[in-house]
């Protein structure tokens, strides 16, 4: 299929999950999604960054984010395959395994990547929003682990970028100054959006501290 770009739907899909038979769109309902994808079962890189998302699940949840991972192996090896997690890395696994035996979800996602290997997903991320809309994407190869802080400024960016216009600078972080948009250039609607005021560095850039979300 053709890869899937930034404001395209995200395909729904019903396949065999840790928590049992998941229809993707009904399950994510009006959460925002972190859809992401693993080379194979037991691998090391992998049980860290699964490890890590059950660490992170209260970051999660006060997003309203609910993440779900994807391994082309099967059910079975995915139960053994929570134990080790929890095991290894001292937490409890408490969101989705899917197993995608069939590659179903692999392939509508376009999660194969044949130069790099024919039957395993690369490392592959989607943020999703509750209107099912494609809004991010991240691609590393398999010797890569990702980056969760990463994932999680993304997703403060997205929320609060959509509730006021403003745009996120280089290395922002969740508090820090944030950039007006150019378009808004109403001195009327810049006063009743920044009370406390901004700063103009330029023309056609404007500082202002982080709104409330």
């Amino acid at each position: 299929m053709a890869t899937l770009r930034l404001g395209d739907t995200a395909p729904d899909f019903t396949q065999d999950s840790t928590a049992g038979k998941i229809s993707f769109h009904q399950w994510a309902g009006d959460s925002w999604v972190v859809l992401f994808s693993h080379p194979a079962d037991f691998t090391p890189v992998c049980t860290t960054e699964l490890g890590k998302t059950a660490a992170l699940s209260s970051e999660f949840a006060k997003r309203n984010v609910k993440p779900i991972a994807v391994s082309v192996d099967p059910l079975d090896k995915h139960g053994q395959w929570v134990n080790d997690i929890n095991e290894t890395q001292n937490t409890t696994v408490n969101f989705p395994i899917l197993a995608d035996a069939d590659k179903t979800v692999a392939n509508l996602y376009d999660m194969i990547h044949p130069n790099a290997s024919t039957t395993a997903t690369v490392r592959s991320v989607f943020i999703i929003d509750p209107k099912k809309v494609i809004r991010t994407t991240f691609t590393y190869p398999a010797s890569t682990g990702r980056n969760f802080d990463e994932i999680l400024r993304v997703v403060d960016s997205l929320q609060l970028t959509d509730s006021h216009k403003v745009a996120t600078p280089a290395n922002w972080k969740d508090g820090d100054d944030v950039v007006i948009v150019p378009s808004l250039q109403d001195p009327a609607e810049l006063a009743v959006r920044f009370p406390k005021g901004f700063k103009a560095v330029r023309p056609y850039l404007r500082i202002t501290p982080q709104p409330n979300k």
